[in-house]
């Protein structure tokens, strides 16, 4: 009897490349398209002209913006708690202490006029089914330009921003970060009592339902995207979610790219929480290393000239 292994190995062989052949194109090329970036330049949106009027743009917030948004290193509080926000407007409306940073300028112009267009999301909304926010296109352009002046006069500058504070304002009402012990509603305290703790829970679902039924289906936990997804992916979805998932329900937030970076360093720190303690320790580790082959090369030409 003739050995029949070797034409079994190469019907599986080639069935194995024939099932590569079909799945993969499909799964690279399709599933996951290669997607160029845009380096947060909005070529879709206007140009903004600038320069704005900051003590006229005061005034405009305070009388637009206020009624459903909070400033609150302006300690102006928001008229409704994030969950019963997000069960009327179906997301809680971001605080704006830090928006004309955070956001990208023109997008942030763009934004005010029309916030369905410019979010890229106008296939969601309706005439009986508005946007949330309303449209501000009313408004002179010069107007809005002085908003947006104001907005930036309040925030902190790039350098203050922090990773953290880029990622909840552009990203985490939508998203949790369970590693990072963040919520759809911030930060989950050390509650003393388990009731406190349970209590608190029950809000973080009551959100999630209201943001479920917005978006379609409730945003993913982002602490592990880091890894499971390229940083490629991830700036060129955080740009424009159209270019990846057309008709998705996710907006496209107009960071700048620099808020971006922090954004994206943000996520890199919770999909690793040891990363800057392991790197630290791996520069001793070489350090030591280093230090153990010169001496270990030393002694060893001891012991050589020894035994000559």
């Amino acid at each position: 009897m003739k050995n029949k292994e070797p034409l079994i190995l190469a019907v599986v062989i080639f069935f194995s490349l024939v099932t590569y052949y079909l799945v993969e194109p499909y799964a690279h090329h399709v599933m996951h398209k290669h997607v160029d970036k845009e380096n947060f330049e909005y070529k879709d949106i206007a140009a903004f002209a600038g320069n704005g009027n900051a003590k006229n743009g005061k005034e405009l917030v305070m009388n637009n913006c206020t009624g459903c948004h909070s400033i609150n290193t302006l300690d102006v509080a928001a008229p409704m708690d994030a969950v019963t926000s997000a069960a009327t407007y179906g997301v809680n409306p971001p605080d704006l202490s830090n928006a004309g940073i955070v956001y990208d300028a023109k997008y942030l112009a763009a934004f005010i006029a029309d916030p369905a267009k410019a979010a890229n999301v106008s296939h969601k909304f309706s005439d009986t089914k508005p946007h949330p926010m309303p449209a501000y296109n009313w408004m002179e352009p010069a107007q809005i330009a002085d908003m947006v002046a104001y907005l930036q006069s309040i925030a902190v500058s790039q350098e203050e921003l922090t990773p953290a504070m880029a990622y909840q304002d552009a990203c985490g009402r939508c998203h949790a970060v369970s590693y990072e012990n963040w919520t759809q509603i911030g930060t989950k305290p050390v509650f003393k009592h388990e009731k406190d703790s349970l209590a608190f829970d029950i809000k973080v679902l009551e959100y999630q339902d209201s943001i479920k039924a917005y978006m379609g289906k409730l945003p993913p936990d982002l602490s592990m995207y880091i890894r499971s997804r390229s940083e490629q992916f991830l700036f060129t979805l955080v740009e424009n979610p159209q270019n990846h998932l057309a008709g998705t329900a996710m907006p496209r937030v107009g960071v700048s790219a620099e808020s971006a970076e922090k954004v994206i360093e943000h996520m890199r720190d919770a999909g690793d929480t040891k990363r800057a303690e392991r790197e630290a320790v791996g520069k001793n580790v070489m350090f030591y290393i280093i230090i153990f082959a010169i001496f270990a090369i030393l002694w060893k030409k001891q012991v050589w000239r020894d035994l000559h």
